[in-house]
C-alpha cells in the first residue's frame, strides 16, 4: 500500500497531525505533511494524493472564527484542485478544526453541490472548552465508513473543543441534510440513547457529531478518532475490545481508497 498517498494539511496552530500520520503509517499507507505555504508556493500539489486529511487544533490561533483563516488560504491557493478532488469522490476528511475548516469552505454540508456556506460550528452551549470521552452512534450508511462499521454501532471517542455546536442557516437546510442521509454520527450515552449534556458536549442540534456531503466522500466530525487509534488509548471496558475506534475509522478510509483502485 505504499502507493496510497495521504496529504495531512497543516499550518501554524494545527495539532494532532502526528497522531493522524502514525495512524495511516501503521496501516501501510504513505502519509505526508503538506503545509499551506507549500500549496501557496506550488511546491506541492493535491493532485498527487489519494486522500486528504485536515487535523484538529487551533489553526491561525482561531482568530476571527475557528478555521476561517485556514479555509480562506486553502480556497485561494488550491480551490480548483480541491473541487476536482471531491468531484472524483476521493476522501477529504476533517476532524475538529478540520471540520470547522470544511464548514467555512462550504464543502459541508454542500447540499446543492455549489459549496455555498450554510452552516457554522458555533461556541459550545456551555460557553466552555469541553474535553472528555463521549460516545457517538454511526447513524447512516456511507461509502467510506460502512467498510468497517455497521449502521447503529456505538463508538467511544474523545472530544476537545470550544466551538463545536452545529448550527444551520435555516431549518430547511437541516431538513435536506436529514433527507439526504448526511448525518453520520450523533452523540449518545454509552448505551446509545440520545445524549444530552455532557454526552453531547456542545449542544449541536439533533446531537450531530459528524456530517458528510451528499456523495459521502467529504466527512467532518468534531470528535478525535486519531487519538484512539491504539486500543490502550480507549477508556474503561472498551480497552478490553479487539478494535479501537481510531483503527476502525482509519482502516475504513484506506479500504475505500483501495476499492476505488481495483
Amino acid at each position: 500500500m505504499e502507493d496510497i498517498k495521504i496529504a495531512i494539511l497543516r499550518m501554524e496552530g494545527t495539532n494532532n497531525e502526528e497522531e493522524v500520520f502514525v495512524a495511516f503509517k501503521n496501516l501501510g499507507a504513505s502519509p505526508e505533511f503538506v503545509h499551506i505555504k507549500e500549496l501557496e508556493s506550488k511546491r506541492k500539489s493535491l493532485e498527487n494524493f489519494q486522500g486528504i486529511f485536515i487535523p484538529g487544533g487551533f489553526s491561525a490561533g482561531d482568530y476571527v472564527r475557528a478555521g476561517v483563516i485556514f479555509a480562506q488560504r486553502l480556497i485561494k491557493s488550491s480551490w480548483k484542485e480541491i473541487r476536482t478532488f471531491t468531484e472524483e469522490k476521493k476522501p477529504l476528511i476533517g476532524t475538529c478544526n478540520g471540520f470547522q475548516i470544511l464548514s467555512e469552505m462550504g464543502l459541508l454540508p454542500d447540499i446543492n453541490g455549489k459549496a455555498e456556506k450554510s452552516m457554522v460550528l458555533s461556541v459550545n452551549k456551555s460557553g466552555k472548552f469541553e474535553c472528555r470521552t463521549t460516545y457517538i452512534k454511526f447513524s447512516n450508511k456511507n461509502p467510506i465508513l460502512t467498510k468497517g462499521v455497521s449502521t447503529g454501532t456505538i463508538l467511544q471517542v474523545p472530544v476537545a473543543h470550544k466551538e463545536g455546536q452545529v448550527m444551520f442557516k435555516d431549518s430547511s437546510t437541516l431538513d435536506e441534510i436529514v433527507q439526504n442521509n448526511q448525518i453520520l454520527f450523533q452523540y449518545t450515552d454509552s448505551n446509545g440513547k440520545s445524549g444530552d449534556y455532557p454526552w453531547n458536549p456542545n449542544g449541536s442540534i439533533n446531537g450531530i457529531a459528524g456530517l458528510s456531503n451528499r456523495e459521502g466522500n467529504v466527512i467532518g466530525m468534531m470528535p478525535h478518532p486519531e487519538r484512539v487509534f491504539d486500543i490502550f488509548n480507549m477508556s474503561g471496558r472498551e480497552r478490553e475490545g479487539n478494535l479501537s475506534t481510531g483503527k476502525i475509522f482509519f482502516t475504513s478510509i484506506i479500504e475505500y481508497i483501495k476499492s476505488r483502485a481495483i
